[in-house]
């Protein structure tokens, strides 16, 4: 009897199978080296522990409890049949077909021998047949390469394009783990990406910014696209990946960022060009401008009148130089977000008189009349003195340019809007009015209108500054015309 009892206790040890007792409470009292083999853990790492702590992932454990109770709860001798997932101790998930017999009353600590078998590349083989039969001719269609993995990481399914795009012969890669087609330093953190996404699987769109990379048969690594999509089968959930050689995507995104390097490196050679020449170019024309004003108020002695007339060519022609250099550096400004502003308390009035002041020589020149509506009250806003002022002197200096006869109304006004209050700075002139056409791009840099006469003096940027520093004012400009007849252009800032 000793004999035989050794015997079956030798056969036991050396099957193929893992061959495990528990006790009620799912205790580990036998392991077996085919238990050993399946799931990777050694007699003395497994005797005493909790089966399933030991044996089931998290996602499945409840199921595989359940599958326990059901034999442990029945009759004496009862033999119960199951399949499902566990895990090996380095991490791998299997395919289990586990066959259990819960023992009699009279043997007093095994409650039941579990008998466990490793169909992991059965269970591939089966999911590989069902979506060849389902899926083959679809995915060999689709231009990218398709690679579908079961519960386990293992591959069941892949399409032409993958073999072609990995270097596989066709049907080399069924049954391997897809850590295969992964450089080897990514293959463990790879581990528990796959498990997170098998407890939680959702569509993952391609190209959301990871930097992936495949590995090639012949040992050559590609950067690739993949997406992820769940498959419900009839066997469960697998997982659907699609993957793309971004190489070429890789390449242009490289030759985008030394680009974007060599323009902001561009930006800033500008801005220091900005910031020197600022200096330089403005005071030799403060000068030319200046000098010019005392010859002609003939502090260096008398001018006849073709000199005088030279004089004031030049005068003018350095005053638009100037606007148009200060123009230039202040969009220069703007463009590099170095324009800062300084909110206080501004009076609008005294901002439109200074403004119109200093365009009465102009407008008297012309003959037009110039015509203030103020408000009894003072009028006060929140904003940059100095971008406010800019702001109406070019409303208004181009009302006065374009306007050649008639008159320029300015109107300071408040308006109640909306449970606040607005104020509102019109300028109005008799001028020659704006065609539709020119609407949409008024605001535009360097636009000019189209029936304007080209003798006008102009940069096209005042109306663009202005609507950015309105913008940055938190303001806005309205405008209506009627070509041949005049122009409203309304400046609308926030009130207190």
């Amino acid at each position: 009897m000793g004999e035989q009892q050794t015997t079956d206790a030798f056969l036991l040890e050396h099957v193929a199978d893992a061959v495990i007792a528990i006790d009620a409470e799912r205790t580990i009292l036998s392991w077996n080296r085919g238990a050993e083999d399946i799931y990777g853990f050694t007699a003395a790492e497994a005797l005493g522990r909790p089966l399933l702590a030991l044996t089931s992932p998290d996602e499945t454990a409840a199921d595989t409890d359940s599958q326990l109770d059901r034999m442990l709860c029945g009759p004496e001798g009862a033999i119960g049949s199951f399949e499902g997932l566990r895990k090996r101790k380095d991490g791998l998930l299997i395919y289990i077909a586990s066959t259990g017999r819960r023992l009699p009353a009279a043997v007093t600590a095994p409650a039941a021998i579990l008998c466990d078998k490793d169909v992991t590349q059965a269970r591939v083989q089966r999911d590989s047949k069902m979506l060849e039969n389902r899926f083959r001719d679809v995915f060999d269609l689709m231009p990218d390469a398709i690679v579908v993995l079961n519960a386990t990481g293992r591959i069941v399914l892949v399409n032409r394009q993958a073999e072609d795009l990995f270097g596989y012969a066709h049907g080399a890669l069924i049954g391997e783990p897809v850590e295969c087609l992964l450089p080897e330093r990514l293959r463990a953190a790879h581990f528990g990406h796959r498990a997170s996404y098998i407890r939680h699987p959702r569509v993952r769109a391609m190209g959301i910014g990871l930097e992936l990379h495949g590995l090639r048969a012949d040992g050559i690594e590609i950067p690739v696209d993949v997406s992820l999509s769940p498959l419900e089968t009839p066997e469960g959930t697998l997982v659907l990946s699609a993957i793309r050689d971004a190489t070429e995507r890789r390449q242009l995104e490289t030759q985008m960022r030394d680009k974007n390097a060599q323009l902001a490196a561009a930006m800033q050679a500008k801005d220091r060009f900005l910031a020197t020449m600022s200096h330089e170019l403005r005071t030799p024309l403060n000068a030319v401008i200046g000098f010019t004003g005392t010859l002609l108020m003939g502090m260096a002695g008398a001018l006849n009148e073709e000199q005088e007339r030279q004089l004031r060519i030049i005068r003018t022609s350095g005053r638009h130089l100037l606007s148009l250099i200060n123009d230039l550096l202040d969009l220069a400004r703007m463009d590099a977000d170095k324009l800062d502003l300084s909110p206080e308390q501004v009076d609008c009035q005294d901002v439109v008189e200074g403004v119109m002041s200093a365009l009465r020589p102009q407008s008297d020149a012309k003959g037009l009349s110039v015509i203030l509506e103020m408000p009894a009250t003072r009028l006060t806003v929140a904003a940059d003195r100095r971008a406010l002022t800019q702001i109406v002197m070019n409303i208004a200096a181009n009302a006065v340019k374009f306007c050649d006869r008639g008159s320029v109304r300015v109107s300071l006004r408040a308006r109640e809007m909306d449970g606040g209050r607005q104020v509102e700075i019109a300028v109005a002139d008799t001028g020659v009015g704006i065609d539709p056409n020119d609407l949409p791009t008024l605001f535009d840099a360097f636009s000019r209108l189209s029936a304007d006469n080209p003798q006008r003096e102009g940069t096209g940027l005042g109306l663009h500054i202005s609507k950015r520093l309105a913008d940055r004012l938190g303001a806005r400009i309205d405008v209506t015309s009627t070509r041949g007849i005049g122009s409203v252009f309304t400046l609308v800032l926030p009130g207190e």
